[in-house]
């Protein structure tokens, strides 16, 4: 009963995680600098409403490296940003026409 239990509880705790993330808002932004090597990018944005945080240019970590091979500097973007283990990391990023 134990076990069903704690993996009831696991599919729920992840099911929520994968919501939340999903539900995380977009900020416009553009391109500054790409460093593949570093899996860097530096992001001149507006409000990202979800980390309190006013617009500004910042460097932010990358979830996925392939993000990267998508944009190069002066592109426009739309992206999502999270706190993950007390880095900023761009989790999705996606070029703007």
């Amino acid at each position: 009963m134990r076990t069903t239990f704690l993996k009831a509880f696991g599919i729920a705790a992840i099911s929520t995680a994968a919501l939340a993330q999903a539900t995380l808002p977009y900020t416009d932004g553009e391109v500054r600098k790409v460093d593949l090597s570093a899996q860097k990018i530096t992001l001149k944005h507006g409000e990202i409403k979800n980390l309190d945080m006013p617009p500004m240019s910042m460097v932010f970590q990358v979830k996925n490296s392939a993000l990267l091979e998508k944009v190069k500097a002066g592109d426009k973007v739309r992206f999502v940003a999270e706190q993950i283990g007390g880095a900023l990391v761009v989790t999705d990023l996606q070029s703007v026409p």
